[in-house]
């Protein structure tokens, strides 16, 4: 039986490798967690990603970062638009969310992933894919 929701299981693995200080944890790679975790590395959130093969879709190893004194760079990690409920947002609103924030918004857009930054510069919304900080 497949997975029902991809992403808050990329989303569980990388919180918890990162609350046990693993140096990097091991995902089913697509396209979709490929494209969030380049945002994530964008942002400086995780230190690098490798592809490796397999028998199946392969593997996609993210690099976890961590601050002076082991603490991890991610303190929070949160989906937002859950298979039963999805969540929208406005171009306009998307500007909105780029002030007084910390951290990153991670959209699925028309034009592809992208940060919330990114979006309110193309003056896009979409579907609000999760919040990390």
């Amino acid at each position: 039986m497949g997975m029902t929701d991809p992403v808050a299981d990329l989303l569980t693995r990388i919180r918890n490798g990162s609350r046990a200080r693993k140096p990097a944890v091991d995902v089913p790679n697509s396209k979709l967690k490929r494209e969030i975790v380049r945002i994530l590395k964008e942002y400086n959130f995780v230190r690098d990603t490798v592809e490796l093969p397999d028998k199946r879709q392969g593997i996609l190893r993210i690099y976890l970062r961590y601050a002076k004194g082991d603490e991890p760079v991610i303190i929070g990690l949160d989906r937002i638009s859950k298979p039963g409920i999805r969540k929208f947002i406005s171009a306009e609103d998307v500007g909105l969310s780029t002030h007084n924030t910390q951290g990153i918004t991670v959209l699925s857009t028309s034009s592809g992933v992208m940060s919330n930054y990114e979006a309110a510069r193309k003056k896009i919304g979409g579907e609000i894919l999760l919040k990390c900080w």
